[in-house]
């Protein structure tokens, strides 16, 4: 089975960094991506990786702050500079697809519970 455990969540300052863990186990495939979601929003994508992290893609609103990277076990995020509107549930996510989109969750079978990041 594949599971996908998140954590490194937490409080933090504007402009203060957190870098996300997604401990990743039983899976083989391409890609895999973090999302956030906030009280009242829709899921959004945040960053997306594919294969050994040589292709990486960013949304709009985090480009240049955050960086995304993986290993063997584990997918990363590192979060820079962070703004009170960074304030989500961030989660992890894969796809059994080759190829896989930031812009439809719908295409990642397989979710981590989320790790909550909170930036006043």
């Amino acid at each position: 089975d594949v599971q996908l455990v998140e954590s490194g969540g937490g409080s933090v300052q504007a402009g203060g960094s957190l870098r996300l863990s997604c401990a990743v186990s039983g899976y083989t495939g391409n890609c895999l991506g973090w999302f956030h979601r906030a009280p009242g929003n829709e899921r959004e994508g945040v960053a997306r990786i594919l294969g050994d992290g040589s292709a990486t893609y960013y949304g709009d609103s985090v480009k240049g702050r955050f960086t995304i990277s993986r290993d063997n076990a584990n997918l990363y995020l590192q979060m820079n500079s962070l703004k009170p509107e960074d304030t989500a549930t961030y989660y992890c996510a894969a796809s059994r697809k080759p190829l896989c989109h930031l812009r439809n969750p719908d295409e990642y079978e397989y979710w981590g519970q989320g790790t909550q990041v909170t930036v006043s």
